[in-house]
Parts: structure tokens; sequence; C-alpha cells
């Protein structure tokens, strides 16, 4: 049963912005408009802040946030090629080729590193043909961006090797995890890599990648609550719960993300099951014992999904709270811009209409301020003190554009439109786009976050741009689809791509022609085990101001070994909708 909320929640109605109707040609205009917002960012980056892995719009600078490793560039690349530019893809990818090395003394997040340097390396490699690099014999089971994604993903795995199989959060790239590394880490630190280690297996046929992810998923599983959930944090070394708070939000969502999105790329049950529950399959008797063993940890004890539970406990009114993960009763009933992703995510499980309703709550919020703080108190109607902040994130974007995909409603074409003009108009400086410290008074903070241009502005773009080649458009002939494997045996990039959580697409079709000879059986049969150790698209020239400065300005280098995307949930989380820290 729910617990009481006893607060009102209010529901705001689209029919007011649904009105107006986009023609091709104002499509089209947004489109450059996009673009121009890219270049800007991008340019502003490589004259000022490369090999720098951010930006900093304010002062015109740069500074390492995520591992010394050029950053904004591994995760603007794909992008560049989803905007028609194969001139600078192919320069870029050249050019991170000769300059960017993983062997370097330095902690890193290994939930970061995975799904924006492993995940943007794969998708840059995945794309290659349609880009017009030259293509190894055998591409896309070999190739130069394929080998560093998977040397820096060889880097990470030295987290995994626990008892447990979760990894630690932090993991110095040349000395691996250090003996005073906390186990605390988040959920969706354990529960992002399926995707990433997956593709990574089968290309290269190295096995150990999608064994570790599977394993720290299956590890994660058993750790749910008697009623269905889990918690926020976790020790990957007692695999006791720090943070017992549920949700969809920081910390959690792209591990529900992956299970769902995993059984679309891998067209695997065992990840759907875990998300759906288990559904009766009379054709699928192999006696596997792998098979058998996740049959009994599926259907014991608790929920043997998770949609199920989040929907009885965490969903008010279509609004999703925070809930005690053992009780199921309200902690936190706030929104967190995070949870954006989430109306998007149940338009590819075909739950339109929830999805729809929660895109109502959600776009209400952003119409009220300009953008989506980091957290929203749902019964004051207010931002949460010291989470006033929009970072430029993508989520609701995201969202926008799967159900504009699913539902043609111009809609999700006009929250696109608010959110060019608002980041225009707001974070909008002479060196790029500065994060909004404060949507209250739009003061700006000092940083451009790398995932504005890997997600943010894709996700803008490709709103608008229906018959883009990612979604499966053009026709026979005109260079929509490719050739790959041995012999050209295997058509690819036909559509399907899947998008990781920094929307870095994914083709399953190179993983199935790689995997024919990599892999004469599924990997989810092989029992888990402890981690070990051309055809070119369509061509944009770049406009008149691409750089092609790589000029440093000179600054101070700073890597925190930081290993959730956001400040960790403590004890004392929330009292009366308020979020209080542990520090200042």
């Amino acid at each position: 049963m729910r617990a009481p909320v006893l607060v009102t929640l209010c529901v705001w109605v689209l029919s007011d912005a649904a009105a107006r109707q986009f023609t091709e040609e104002e499509m089209a205009a947004v489109r450059q408009r996009i673009k121009s917002m890219f270049y800007h960012a991008y340019n502003s980056y490589l004259d000022n802040a490369f090999p720098y892995d951010e930006l900093r719009p304010l002062t015109c600078d740069g500074q390492d946030t995520w591992g010394s490793f050029s950053l904004t560039l591994i995760d603007a690349l794909d992008t560049l090629l989803v905007l028609g530019n194969q001139t600078e893809f192919q320069r870029v990818a050249s050019l991170l080729q000769d300059t960017v090395d993983f062997d370097i003394d330095v902690n890193v997040s290994v939930f970061e590193t995975n799904i924006r340097v492993v995940g943007g390396l794969l998708s840059a490699h995945l794309l290659a043909g349609r880009g017009g690099l030259a293509l190894e014999p055998g591409w896309p089971c070999s190739g130069p961006l394929l080998r560093m994604a998977e040397d820096a993903a060889r880097k990470l795995l030295p987290a995994f090797q626990t008892a447990s199989g979760m990894p630690y959060g932090t993991v110095n790239l040349r000395r691996g995890v250090s003996p005073s590394e906390t186990p605390v880490t988040c959920t969706a630190g354990v529960g992002t890599f399926i995707l990433e280690f997956s593709t990574l297996s089968r290309l290269t046929g190295e096995r150990v990648y999608e064994e570790a992810a599977r394993r720290a998923l299956r590890a994660l599983w058993g750790t749910r609550s008697d009623i269905g959930l889990v918690g926020n944090h976790i020790d990957v070394l007692s695999q006791k719960w720090v943070a017992q708070d549920a949700g969809i939000g920081a910390g959690v969502d792209s591990y529900f993300e992956y299970l769902v999105k995993g059984a679309i790329l891998l067209q695997d049950e065992e990840l759907l099951d875990m998300f759906l529950g288990k559904h009766d399959n009379n054709n699928n008797n192999n006696n596997s014992r792998t098979d058998h063993m996740h049959e009994a940890r599926l259907t014991a004890g608790s929920p043997s999904e998770y949609d199920r539970a989040l929907q009885n406990y965490t969903r008010f009114d279509d609004w999703y709270l925070w809930v005690q993960m053992h009780k199921g009763t309200v902690s936190m009933p706030v929104f967190q811009s995070l949870e954006a992703f989430w109306p998007g995510l149940q338009s590819l499980l075909g739950n339109l209409d929830g999805a729809v309703r929660t895109f109502q709550n959600y776009y209400s919020v952003w119409r009220q301020f300009g953008g989506l703080p980091e957290f929203y108190s749902i019964p004051q109607g207010s931002t949460v003190d010291k989470r006033e902040g929009y970072p430029l994130r993508p989520e609701l974007i995201e969202s926008a554009m799967y159900l504009f995909r699913a539902t043609g409603d111009h809609t999700y074409l006009q929250l696109g439109l608010d959110a060019l003009e608002s980041i225009e108009k707001i974070s909008r400086t002479p060196c790029g786009y500065a994060s909004v410290k404060d949507l209250r008074d739009h003061q700006l903070d000092n940083r451009m976050e790398s995932f504005f241009l890997a997600e943010t502005v894709k996700y803008l773009y490709l709103l608008f741009d229906p018959a883009h080649f990612l979604h499966g458009g053009g026709a026979e002939g005109d260079g929509s689809w490719e050739e790959g494997g041995e012999g050209g045996r295997c058509v690819l990039s036909a559509g399907g791509f899947v998008f990781n959580t920094e929307a870095h697409p994914l083709d399953p079709a190179a993983l199935a022609c790689c995997g024919r000879g990599a892999h004469d059986r599924r990997l989810r049969d092989v029992p888990p085990e402890p981690a070990g150790q051309s055809r070119p698209g369509r061509e944009e020239a770049p406009p008149p101001s691409q750089s092609e400065s790589i000029a440093l300005k000179a600054g101070e280098r700073k890597t925190p070994p930081l290993s959730c995307p956001v400040q960790p949930f403590s004890a004392r989380l929330a009292v009366l909708g308020q979020v209080f820290t542990d520090g200042p």
C-alpha cells in the first residue's frame, strides 16, 4: 500500500503549448540555430581550453575535471558527425589518437569514464565508415578508436575486482584501486556498464568486459529490498545499503535505463525480466545452468521487477518521489532534474500515457524557471536550497525527442525551441555556454560540462531532424546503410541505434556482425566469474568560423576523485522537502 502524501501535487496540462505546428522549413531553421550553438561552444573549447577536459566559459580557459584526457573533445566527437561535419570528425579522430594517453597516474570516476570516454570512443568507432575514416579490414570488429576504447576500459577493470563483483567508484588509471578507497558508491555507479562493456566484448571477442558488467548487475539485483526497491548508495564490499532512499533520480537513474536499453541492444530477456518481471516463455526450455540459477533469483522472495515496485511506491499523480527502500514511506517529496529521462524510457517500453503525463509535470517546471533546477520541491512549488542550479542538462530534451518520435505531437518541438531560446538567453557568454548557478536570478557558474555538447545539443538537433540516419531515416542508395565485417557480409547503420546515458549511439547490427565469429553462443549463458585484468554518409562543410586552434591556456589542473555525478545522500537527507548536505 502506498504511504499517504499530505500535499497537493499540481499537474499542468500542455494544451496551451500544443497549438503551434512546425513546418519543415521552420524545423530546418531551428537546426541551423542549434548548429550555431554547437560551434560557438565547440570552437570556444578548442580556442581556450583544449587539451583540458572542460571549458571555463566565464574566464575563457580550461580545467581538468574527470581525468585529464581532453574529455570534451571525446564527448563531442560523434556529435560532429550527427551535425554532418565529416571533415572535423576525421581531424579530431586523428588528433585524439595522437594525443590521448590513458596510462597516466590520475584518479578517475569509473562511472564517468565509462559513459563519456569508453562510450564516446565506441560510438565514434561505429560511425567511422559514415564519417569517411580509413577502415581496417573487418571493421567494425577492429579499428584504432576501438582499441582506444578497450585501452580505457581495461584501466577500469581493477575496480571490479571485489568479492561481490560490484565496482569501486574510483580507480587510478596506472595504479588501480587505492587501499584507502571508500567502498561506498552509488547504485548507478554499479549498474551502468552493460551497454559499453557488452559492446566492447562483442566487437573484440574479449568476454571479460561483459562478464564484469553482468556480475555487477546480478549482485546489485540480489540486494533489493523485500518490496522490490534499491537504495541510493551501497557498500560494494559488505553489500549493505548506506543510503536507503529509493527513486529514479540522481545516483540511481541510469541503472534502470541500462536494464531497459541493455535488453534492447542485446535482445536480452534477463535484463528485461529484472525491470519488467519474469514472463512465461514455453519456447525457452534450454538447460543452461546460468538460466536455472537466474530463474531462481528472479522468482524468489521479493517482487520480481523494478517497474511495478516503482509504480506502487514512488509514483504519486505522475510525479516520482523518493521513498524509504524497505518501507515505501516518502522520504523526500522532490523532483530532481536527472529524473527527466524517465518519460523517454517509458516511451521505449510502450507506456505512452504515463510518459506523456509525467512529461507534462516536468515541462511545467521548465516553464516556471526557463530550465530544470537540480531539485524542485513538489509541495512547495519552488527550488530547494543549495540545489537551484541548471548545468545545461539534456534529460528533458532527451524525453522530448523520444516522445516526438512516438507521437508526432509538436508540443515536444515547442519544448525544444523553448530550451534553445532559454539557453541562448541565459547561458551564452563570449566563450561558450555557462552552467546556471541559480535559476531564480540566472547567476552563472564558470563551467561548461562536456555533456552539453555530447547530449544537450545532440538531442536538440535530433528532435528537429526526424529523418536523421540515427532515427533510421533515408532510403536505400542514399548512404543510409553500410557494409561491414569480413567480405562486407554485414549490413550496418540500418537503424535501431541505442543511446548510452551520455547520448553516444551504439549500433546493435555491429554487435551481431562481430559476434558471429567471436561468440557462437550468448554471453549471458556463461556463468559469471570474477573480472580479470566505406561508405560515407552525408557531408556538410564546417561553418566559416570553424577553428583549427588547439591552443592551451595556462591554468591549474585539478582532478578530484569523484565517483558519482552528484553529491551522495546522507542520513539527514530531507526535512519538509529541504535537502541538507554534509558540508557548507
